[in-house]
Formats: C-alpha cells, sequence, structure tokens
C-alpha cells in the first residue's frame, strides 16, 4: 500500500509517498480503508519533534523527556502521521462484533498515529464509530480531534445553560468543536480570532466575535463565567478581572506555572484555574456523531490535498494559511497489496 513516510525529522521535504506492507488485522482489529485524514498541529509537531525545546513545548516541561523518548530521540520511531482519520471497514478480526466489512467509520488515533496511509488498523474498541451519515468522509476525518478534545474539557467544567463563555482560539480545531459544543449546552459564547476567520468563527454559532488584532478581550469591562484558552496564549493574570466571581479559567494547553495556580485557587473560593488533559473514549466519538447527525457538529474545509500532497499540505498549515480543516484525499486503486 501506499503512505506518506519520514524516517528523519525536518521541514516538509522528509515527507515521502512510499511503498509499505498493508497491515493485517489482529483478532480484535478492524482493516479500515483509509478515504481520508488530516494535517493539523499535532501532525506538524511530530514531523520535527528534534527541534522542540522543553520551552517551546507545549506542555509542563516534565512531560518533553518522555515525549520526547516516545516520539524517538535522533529519528522518529512512529514513522506515518496522520491522527484523524475516515474510511471504510475492508475486513475485520476473528474476535470483531462491533463492526463489519463495509461499515464507513471515522476515529482519532492519537499519538499513535498512522493515518497518512491508505490502510490502518484500529482496535475496535478504539476511538472509533460509524462515521455520521450526514458527513462526506472529507468532512468525517475532519471531525474527531478537535470534539473529542472539546467535549472532554467542557464536560470537565460542567459547562451549564444560560453561563457566558469565551473561547481565546475559537478558529482552531479544538477552538471550533468548542463553540458549536458550548453552544449547543446553551451557553452565550464569544469567540476571539484573527482577522481572516472572523467569518467563520460566526458562521460556527458564536453569539459575539472578537478580533483580537483589533481588541483586547481583557480590557473591554466584559466578564465571562468561563474563559477556555486553547493554546494558552493569554494568562490567569490578564483574564482574572474578566472572569465572573466563580469563574473558571480552563487551559487545554499549559506550562507549569496554570499548574500551580491550579493548585492554589482550588483551596480557595471564587475565581479558579483548571489545567486538564482530554481523554479519547470511543463513547464520546458515539456522542460527537450523534451530535454531527443533529446538525449541532460540522466541520469547516479549508482546502484538501491528495495523498502525494501531504508535504504541500505540511507547508500550507505551517504557514498558518488555513482556516478551517486541512484534510488529505486517499485514492484506491484495485491492484493486490503485499501483507505485513
Amino acid at each position: 500500500m501506499k503512505a506518506v513516510v519520514y524516517t528523519k525529522y525536518g521541514p516538509p521535504d522528509v515527507l515521502q509517498l512510499t511503498e509499505v506492507a498493508k497491515p493485517v488485522p489482529k483478532a480484535n482489529e478492524i482493516l479500515v480503508k483509509v478515504q481520508a485524514t488530516t494535517v493539523g498541529y499535532g501532525d506538524i509537531i511530530a514531523r520535527n519533534f528534534r527541534a522542540i525545546s522543553p520551552r517551546e513545548f507545549n506542555m509542563p516541561m516534565p512531560l518533553w523527556l518522555p515525549s520526547r523518548l516516545a516520539f524517538g530521540v535522533r529519528k522518529p520511531r512512529i514513522q506515518i502521521l496522520g491522527a484523524s482519520f475516515a474510511g471504510e471497514v475492508e475486513t475485520v478480526g476473528q474476535d470483531v462484533t462491533q463492526f463489519k466489512a463495509g461499515d464507513p467509520v471515522f476515529g482519532y488515533l492519537g499519538a499513535k498515529m498512522g493515518a497518512n496511509a491508505e490502510y490502518l488498523c484500529v482496535p475496535e474498541t478504539g476511538t472509533v464509530a460509524i462515521k455520521p451519515a450526514n458527513m462526506t468522509y472529507e468532512e468525517a476525518a475532519a471531525v474527531p480531534y478537535g470534539a473529542i478534545m472539546a467535549l472532554s474539557l467542557l464536560r470537565r467544567v460542567n459547562i451549564q445553560k444560560g453561563q457566558k463563555v469565551l473561547i481565546n482560539g475559537a478558529s482552531g480545531g479544538i477552538g471550533s468543536a468548542a463553540v458549536q459544543l458550548a453552544r449547543h449546552y446553551g451557553a452565550e459564547v464569544t469567540g476571539v480570532c484573527s482577522t481572516p476567520r472572523v467569518e467563520l468563527v460566526k458562521s460556527l454559532g458564536a453569539n459575539h466575535v472578537i478580533d483580537y488584532t483589533q481588541e483586547d478581550f481583557t480590557q473591554n469591562g466584559e466578564t465571562y463565567d468561563l474563559i477556555f484558552d486553547i493554546l494558552g496564549r493569554s494568562s490567569f493574570s490578564r483574564c482574572k478581572n474578566s472572569l465572573a466571581e466563580n469563574g473558571r479559567y480552563l487551559l487545554a494547553s499549559f506550562k507549569m506555572r496554570p499548574l500551580f495556580q491550579m493548585l492554589w485557587t482550588s483551596l480557595r473560593g471564587g475565581k479558579k484555574v483548571i489545567c486538564a488533559l482530554a481523554a479519547e473514549k470511543q463513547a464520546d466519538l458515539i456522542t460527537i456523531k450523534e451530535l454531527a447527525e443533529a446538525g449541532n457538529i460540522k466541520a469547516i474545509i479549508d482546502r484538501c490535498y491528495p495523498l502525494e500532497q501531504t508535504a504541500e499540505a505540511h507547508r500550507y498549515v505551517e504557514a498558518g494559511h488555513k482556516t478551517g480543516h486541512v484534510v488529505i484525499t486517499v485514492a484506491h486503486d484495485n491492484r493486490e497489496e503485499p501483507r505485513a
């Protein structure tokens, strides 16, 4: 089968379309014929992880070394990128009961990655579910990562109807899903983004949109029950006056200082810092499927690239141009594949 492989860290040119052995599903796995996958922030970081210093790492510093060891110190241990996917079940292992050949599915592989390929194997109890019936494969591939992260994190803060919620970074994968989910839960949502992405965030259902190049939300006098900072671009000290009396400052990406602030604020009443790592659950993906079919979650696709142009897709994403999701489409022919 064809796959986009990288055997060394570096710029997009390290990604090469290569013939590799087609995987064979284990007894508890399904073999997915991939139709679409995506290029996101995690792919860009993983592709050049050797250049990411502890200071540049977007999580607490103690996690940098285990992450570096997991991805590979001198060269990549995981050589096929791509975390989100959509496709069709080709075959199933002998113990699989949830899926059958021909089922359209979508899912999220997390740090294991491997979706930049014509085929992949996934445990039937992994983060995989039947694809939303009202979505194309391209749309379905764009949904899992951001929606799973946003759903998991918003549940941590028990978001409620009528709350005022500000999402800082509302146009990215997690942020765009958070806008839609917060609206689904009945919150009054303010999205913060840059000028080119204002219309995108409005289309997601945000009640208000702030262009951060024109206005500083921490200085406009408004207060919020929840400020959800996706990439940790602000800080608790800056946002504190923008929080309601018992408001929460939620971080999806954080360093050590917010962890100490979370501990300190948890011992006191009033405003709190919450740092949380999202869980990847099959049940959550099934919930996302249902929300998508009900029209409460949609995917905004910026552009699509064929699998052989994955390096070009990386260049586009890395340059910061994207408005919505960048999708990789996978074409198939009927040739026989060598087995792993």
